[in-house]
């Protein structure tokens, strides 16, 4: 096991540390039973001057007080009061970056995956979207601000690698409220790969 340090959660360029993403393992381990992802799919969500993002114009409240920590925490939070939702927190102290993670490809523990999502057997479906990778994995709102260097919730790195060719940049998925902030690159994909979410046409 790789576990990612604190260096690499802790700099300040979001969007390196988003493309950097693609193909680490992210890692839940909940009473004795481990699960694993290779993380296929992300999204920036760039701090106070981000419209899509929840600390735009420097809002600051008790759902969201996990970004304004260090980074190499998480940010878990429930939206539209159905799907759970993991970020990766990023860079320095009170600067509210974080990455919200879109898409897995299922690595370790997929019994477990399916006794989750009440699932016969394993489809793209399983970790494809932000709500249904968290599911498979376990995490609910109670696994908010965990430590990724802990025995948890982390990320590892097994030495897989994405080619410039591989990957591709597009606007994020539903932030059509961020006006000219929805139409920004800042989601980070392994072209092809079934587990990316969204239409096909727009991840090849």
């Amino acid at each position: 096991m790789n576990k990612l340090t604190i260096d690499f959660y802790q700099r300040e360029d979001v969007w390196q540390v988003a493309e950097e993403l693609l193909g680490k393992l992210f890692v839940t381990r909940f009473r004795g039973v481990e699960t694993a992802g290779r993380i296929v799919e992300c999204e920036v969500y760039a701090g106070v001057g981000d419209k899509a993002s929840h600390a735009y114009g420097g809002r600051r409240t008790a759902r969201n007080e996990a970004m304004y920590a260090a980074g190499g925490i998480t940010y878990v939070y429930l939206c539209y009061g159905i799907h759970y939702l993991v970020n990766v927190v990023t860079g320095k102290q009170d600067v509210p970056h974080a990455i919200l993670l879109r898409g897995l490809e299922p690595v370790r523990g997929i019994p477990a995956m399916l006794r989750r999502t009440g699932k016969p057997k394993p489809d793209h479906s399983l970790t494809r979207g932000p709500g249904n990778l968290t599911k498979a994995l376990g995490i609910d709102t109670s696994h908010n601000a965990q430590n990724l260097l802990g025995k948890t919730i982390w990320l590892e790195d097994d030495g897989t690698r994405y080619s410039s060719d591989e990957i591709a940049k597009t606007p994020r998925i539903g932030v059509d409220y961020a006006a000219e902030d929805a139409l920004l690159p800042y989601r980070y994909i392994v072209k092809g790969n079934p587990y990316v979410s969204g239409k096909k046409t727009a991840n090849v």
